[in-house]
């Protein structure tokens, strides 16, 4: 990235959104198919979670996908795990809780890149969240109308800045899952 003209933040950030799309969407998506129990990705949440949050603690980032003045990717493990763990305890096929997780991973790393690529800096801009209601939309079709909701509502909270999206985004979108499961 930087060798085509973006600056080192960016660089970084496009790390951080490939590990949204390639570890974290893709490990999510797997769960209803791979395990029957939700403790073994909790653990490997929470683990992932102090791996991240030691380099920071430690001031020796990895330059690749972390910032100095932003940590969020430590909310990422952690509500990645909470929601699983939690969505399961309500619906044993892990949908649940993976739909969120997938919101998070896919929509918000689809975000996070469309505007990227045309600002060449994290921020919040239309072309994102267009791109994240798409992704969430096509994800949220798995669970009818109430992940429809799920999804609208999740690109909606996505655009809060007082809040990190790492919390919002699954916390919104597995508590409109929920309201409907129960």
């Amino acid at each position: 990235a930087v060798k085509n003209g973006y600056p080192p933040e960016s660089a970084t950030y496009f790390g951080r959104k490939a590990i949204h799309i390639f570890a974290s969407g893709l490990i999510a998506l797997s769960l209803p198919f791979l395990f029957k129990e939700p403790f073994l990705p909790f653990l490997s949440a929470l683990i992932l979670a102090l791996y991240t949050y030691l380099p920071h603690r430690k001031k020796q980032l990895y330059q690749w996908f972390q910032a100095k003045d932003n940590i969020r990717e430590v909310n990422f493990c952690l509500m990645w795990g909470l929601v699983i763990l939690i969505g399961w305890f309500f619906d044993k096929t892990f949908w649940l809780g993976v739909i969120p997780a997938l919101f998070m991973s896919f929509g918000d790393g689809v975000t996070g890149i469309v505007r990227n690529l045309k600002y060449k800096k994290r921020t919040k801009a239309w072309e994102g969240s267009l791109a994240m209601l798409i992704v969430c939309v096509l994800i949220g079709l798995k669970m009818g109308w109430p992940g429809i909701i799920a999804a609208i509502s999740a690109t909606i909270f996505e655009r809060f800045e007082f809040i990190d999206d790492n919390i919002s985004v699954p916390l919104i979108s597995f508590l409109v899952l929920l309201l409907f499961q129960i």
